[in-house]
């Protein structure tokens, strides 16, 4: 499903950066952009009212409308290896490429095949989206991030805790940015495999295949489906520190990631950029 307009210069900026190896630059056109003192602003107020029953109302309506969305999106993705994390008895964080504003629902479709609810960390901007995104990111399980060191080593430890005590899961896209239609694995940042290090949880490594279908969707793009590979579960070694265990994981889980990739797709990964790169692309 496409989002928004037309995707030229965007892929143009994909192509800049991939060449230029920088995977986790900002590549989308027409992004909002928070000052640090607006930031903490709004995140504090959208922390106040998720105590509220106003928000707690809205929270059951805005998981039934994804629910809804997750079922039409992914009419035919497929889930493979689910088995992998079928005895998983904790919360965890799932790590994915990210790709398309609902690529998240690919991994809620795994989510609700595990009966577990699903969080997803996000970037503050969105909660400046409006429409029927806007209240989705404001009320659908969505957990604000922050550049600000008090937010990350007070605040976000907090909100996370509830999360894994209850057995949930939490999505992080360790990309950092969307990058769309790309299908490359990107190398990824550490703050996912930190955490998960930090509260001694598990990463739920998943990749996901985009496949072109012979449909268009629009005048630049063929409709595509999705396959979730389901990689093996990385845990944190009780005998490595945090630093340490931060850095196996995430290596672990971009080797992973690669791996699966390879063998998806029939081809060696290779960051030069080629059209190819960007699934359902008719406009060579």
């Amino acid at each position: 499903m496409i989002i928004g307009g037309n995707k030229k210069a965007v892929i143009d900026n994909i192509k800049e950066k991939a060449n230029q190896q920088k995977f986790n630059d900002k590549v989308e056109i027409g992004d909002p952009v928070l000052d640090p003192t607006d930031e903490k602003q709004l995140i504090t107020d959208f922390l106040k009212h998720r105590k509220t029953l106003e928000y707690w109302f809205k929270n059951l309506i805005a998981r039934s409308i994804m629910r809804m969305v997750t079922l039409f999106v992914n009419y035919h993705t497929k889930i493979k290896s689910a088995k992998k994390i079928k005895d998983l008895p904790v919360g965890a964080i799932i790590t994915s490429n990210h790709f398309n504003p609902l690529d998240n629902t690919t991994i809620r479709k795994l989510a609700a095949k595990k009966h577990r609810r699903l969080f997803v960390l996000s970037q503050p901007t969105n909660l400046k989206m409006t429409g029927i995104l806007g209240f989705l990111m404001n009320y659908d399980d969505i957990i604000p991030l922050s550049n600000s060191f008090a937010y990350l080593g007070k605040i976000l430890p907090q909100l996370l805790n509830k999360v894994f005590n209850k057995g949930n899961y939490l999505l992080i896209y360790p990309e950092q940015e969307m990058w769309f239609n790309y299908r490359k694995p990107r190398p990824p940042k550490r703050g996912a495999y930190y955490y998960a290090a930090k509260m001694q949880v598990p990463i739920i490594s998943c990749f996901v295949e985009i496949k072109d279908q012979v449909k268009k969707d629009n005048d630049q793009f063929k409709k595509v489906n999705y396959i979730v590979h389901v990689l093996p579960t990385i845990y944190p070694d009780p005998q490595k520190n945090i630093e340490a265990n931060t850095n196996a994981m995430m290596a672990k889980d971009y080797k992973q990631k690669c791996q699966a990739y390879e063998q998806a797709y029939g081809s060696k990964l290779d960051y030069h950029f080629t059209p190819q790169d960007i699934a359902g692309w008719c406009e060579n």
